[in-house]
This record gives structure tokens, sequence and C-alpha cells, in this order.
């Protein structure tokens, strides 16, 4: 929701780092962050919380780093925009399945298998939609992102701040997946109608 603004204050903060690590590749970076994320998701199963929330926020780091290098620097390029949203649905699977594997609760099984349902009705809801914006030539001329991202209720921040309560709140972790499962269905009614106006 507040992804518009955010990417342009995260673009003022991570620019000195970027200009500093020139010698990394965007690419690098995004497999980098997943193997962090995949870290995170593994100490999330074990329950080490603490350190499962530093790694879970440096892989947003530097997911958040590949398209500054690439712009700074200019080498965006398809594949590359291509990479990271793959490597980006690995990450926000990996974690939620790993505190699943990790609470062995059938309760919990229930609310995960509701949460990552919710994450493949969302994904169809945006994908399709940017392909149909990108095919009206409807990209914004100021978008920095390789696909046209319609915007929802629920964005980047709030998936890495909720998944961050995973760590912070593990006791209420069923709790946490059923009502972020239901803010994703209600992005998904939000561009339901928001496609259904303007389509």
């Amino acid at each position: 929701m507040f992804d518009s603004y955010l990417r342009n204050v995260k673009d003022r903060v991570g620019e000195p780092i970027a200009r500093r690590v020139n010698f990394l590749s965007p690419n690098l970076v995004s497999i980098l962050g997943v193997l962090v994320a995949l870290l995170s998701a593994y100490l999330g199963s074990q329950q080490i919380y603490f350190w499962g929330l530093a790694f879970w926020l440096l892989s947003r780091a530097l997911d958040g780093l590949d398209g500054l290098l690439a712009r700074l620097h200019n080498t965006q390029s398809d594949f590359g925009g291509y990479l990271d949203i793959i490597l980006d649905f690995v990450a926000y699977a990996a974690v939620p399945l790993g505190f699943g594997l990790g609470a062995a609760s059938q309760s919990v099984y229930v609310a995960l298998a509701v949460l990552l349902s919710s994450f493949y009705v969302n994904s169809a809801s945006w994908m399709f939609l940017a392909a149909i914006l990108e095919k009206r030539a409807a990209r914004d001329p100021e978008t920095t992102t390789t696909i046209v991202m319609p915007v929802g209720l629920v964005g980047a921040l709030e998936s890495i701040t909720i998944f961050s309560l995973f760590f912070v709140l593990p006791q209420y972790i069923f709790w946490i997946f059923i009502i972020f499962s239901a803010l994703v269905f209600l992005t998904v009614i939000q561009r339901l109608i928001w496609a259904y106006k303007t389509l």
C-alpha cells in the first residue's frame, strides 16, 4: 500500500551502499537474498527466532538492493526483473512453510494452507492484471520496476512487517496466518473492483 512512497525512501537510503558494492551483479544479489531468506525459514522451523528475524530482514534488504544496483549502474534487464520476482516467490513461500513445519500442529498446517492459497490467488490477481496493463500500454513513465505492479492493500512493506511478526510472536502463528490470509484476499477483491472499473 505504501510501496510507491517507500521505494523512493529506500533508494535514497540504499544508494550510498549500492555505489560501494558496484562489483556485485544485481542477479547475484537477488540470489544471495533468497539464500538468506531460506536460512531464515530454516531458523524459523528450528525456533531460533532472533536470528531468523535478522536474516529475514537482511534478505529483504538484499531484495531492495538488486534493483537499485541495476538502475544505478545501468544494468537493468528483463531477465533480472523476472529472476527477482521468481526468487521473491521462493522467499515468501519458504518462511511461512518453515514456521508451519516447525509448529507440527494440525491447526497451523490448515492455516498455512489457507495462507499459501491466498498467495496463489493474489499472484494471479496482479500478474494477469499487469499483463493486461502492459498490453494496453498503461505503464506509468515513473515506474521503476520491470512490470506494472497494481497497488493493493497488502504490498511489500506490509508483507515484510507481518512476516517479521512470525518471528516476534511465534506463539500466535495460527492467528497471524489467518489474519494475513484475510488481508491478502481483501487485496484480491480490491484489485478485482479496480479492474472492473478501469478495464
